[in-house]
């Protein structure tokens, strides 16, 4: 015998099969695309990326504004996308952090040098994209030594 709450649950469920099931259906297709994508955007990653320490493209900045500004708005957008998918991947199947670090790598806001950093200097993050790179016969990540905690800086 079902307690009350429990016949409450399984009508609701009837009632939005449909909804479930698209649910469902979007979830694995955004987890197969992640086993495909992400792998592909981490062998892309310039091996000393995380040793540069300032990126600019000063000449292509004055002449190519409008596009500049274009392929931002579009970079932002896939930027946010990943990185709200890679947060929803941390509960559900999928690589949440690596996502994540994709997602910030694509977005433009202040600190984020910083951040990319300090996601990428994570032992368990940093040990799976170099598994990754290495399996595409690609060399492993180059980050910057963490500071230890007792040195002031």
């Amino acid at each position: 015998m079902f307690f009350n709450g429990s016949r409450v649950i399984l009508e609701w469920i009837r009632g939005h099969e449909l909804t479930l099931w698209w649910m469902g259906t979007l979830s694995l297709a955004a987890f197969l695309a992640t086993l495909i994508l992400i792998p592909m955007l981490v062998v892309h990653i310039p091996s000393d990326y995380f040793l540069r320490k300032k990126r600019t493209l000063a000449n292509f900045r004055r002449r190519y504004s409008v596009i500049r500004l274009i392929g931002i708005v579009v970079k932002n957008i896939f930027g946010i996308v990943f990185a709200l998918a890679g947060l929803a991947m941390l509960i559900l199947p999928g690589q949440g952090i690596i996502t994540i670090l994709i997602g910030v790598m694509m977005l433009n806001f202040p600190g984020k040098l910083t951040l990319e950093r300090r996601i990428v200097q994570q032992p368990n993050v940093l040990r799976a994209i170099n598994w990754i790179r290495a399996k595409a016969n690609k060399p492993a990540l180059q980050v910057p030594q963490r500071r230890s905690k007792g040195r002031k800086r």
